[in-house]
């Protein structure tokens, strides 16, 4: 998804008074911006990965901040924050499932360790849970 529909979903989700849904996506389009500046600074363009990966770290932060309020007894914030992390989750790519990650895995001539994590690395970034890819190619 681009910048432009992150702001078409944020208006629906304030004409539908979704308050946890429009801070979730002010959140996702904060940090796209930001990234986007990073980015052109050093001349480069925001890719399809860059904002998988930067969903994903919005999540993680999120579910962080959540097991906080949990431990406080703030059960209100606790489902606000479960709300933002359902709509940020909305918008995440399907991840890869191991049965799929082994199947790339024995498609690759070199199996070695540091080349499947540079293969997934380079062409499955945000699609594929890397601590996952880590532990089937050792197994295999």
């Amino acid at each position: 998804m681009t910048l432009e529909s992150f702001k078409k979903e944020k208006i629906e989700m304030m004409k539908a008074h979704n308050k946890d849904g429009t801070s979730a996506l002010n959140l996702i389009i904060t940090k796209i911006m930001n990234l986007t500046i990073e980015k052109r600074s050093v001349g480069e363009e925001v890719t399809e990965a860059d904002i998988n990966t930067l969903l994903k770290k919005a999540e993680k932060e999120l579910i962080e901040e959540k097991e906080g309020f949990e431990k406080a007894g703030r059960a209100e914030s606790v489902i606000s924050l479960q709300n933002q992390i359902d709509t940020i989750q909305k918008y995440l790519p399907k991840m890869l499932s191991e049965e799929e990650i082994k199947n790339i895995i024995d498609g690759l001539e070199d199996k070695t360790l540091p080349s499947v994590m540079k293969h997934f690395k380079a062409n499955y970034q945000g699609l594929a849970d890397m601590k996952l890819v880590s532990q089937i190619a050792k197994n295999l």
